[in-house]
């Protein structure tokens, strides 16, 4: 664990947002280790800085289409566990699958528009850089495959509820099968069904464990 101001790469190729966002950062405390405008600068400098974050716009140049995004994932297979947050104006499902799928480390994925608040783009970040996972609405809306006029909730088991909200918890299936006193294999065997019911079919590209999370997530509401 790291210790001190949380230490961040910024990657943004307009200039006066990612010098928004560096002036922003530095004054609510982040370290910048670096603020980049290219892929290739982007893994350059998340391999020489080891950084607690990186906050990454997808399309960067030279090509200006996911760039950003492959340079981000190159730098977590030699740096295993790297949060990445992802930073971008478009709802791209299969970047946000590619980005769930390795389920290596933190991650995030917030619509530039749709960020309203420091306060809420600062606690974003600390969630990331802690190893958790915050989508926006619209992005987990666009991975959830969902049928016109049903709910999937609503077609689970009380059993089935019931594991998934401790998956909400963040419980492995040991904890969870210890809290419900029954055996692994049954929750695994929920777990299956739980996929199933909310369309989640298997796939290398998926992390259906934190979309059916997601999925409860959105569908339950806050008190």
């Amino acid at each position: 664990m790291s210790v001190g101001p949380v230490r961040l790469v910024v990657a943004e190729d307009l200039y006066l947002l990612r010098e928004g966002l560096v002036r922003l950062l530095k004054a609510r405390g982040f370290e910048i280790a670096a603020a980049v405008d290219s892929a290739p600068d982007l893994l350059a400098a998340l391999l020489e800085h080891r950084p607690d974050l990186a906050i990454v716009d997808i399309r960067l140049p030279p090509t200006h289409t996911d760039d950003g995004l492959r340079a981000a994932l190159a730098a977590r297979e030699q740096l295993p566990g790297l949060p990445i947050l992802l930073l971008s104006q478009y709802v791209e499902p299969v970047y946000a699958q590619e980005l769930l799928a390795d389920q290596a480390g933190g991650v995030g994925y917030l619509l530039k528009d749709r960020v309203f608040s420091d306060d809420q783009f600062v606690d974003v970040i600390r969630t990331v850089a802690a190893g958790g996972t915050v989508m926006d609405p619209q992005v987990v809306t666009k991975l959830l495959v969902r049928r016109r006029g049903s709910e999937p909730l609503a077609r689970l088991t009380e059993r089935e509820r019931q594991v998934l909200e401790l998956m909400a918890e963040g419980r492995s299936n040991s904890a969870i099968a210890s809290r419900l006193f029954v055996s692994e294999k049954a929750v695994s065997k929920h777990s299956t069904s739980i996929f199933a019911k909310l369309e989640l079919a298997p796939s290398d590209d998926d992390n259906r464990r934190v979309l059916a999370v997601l999925a409860y997530l959105m569908a339950t509401p806050r008190t």
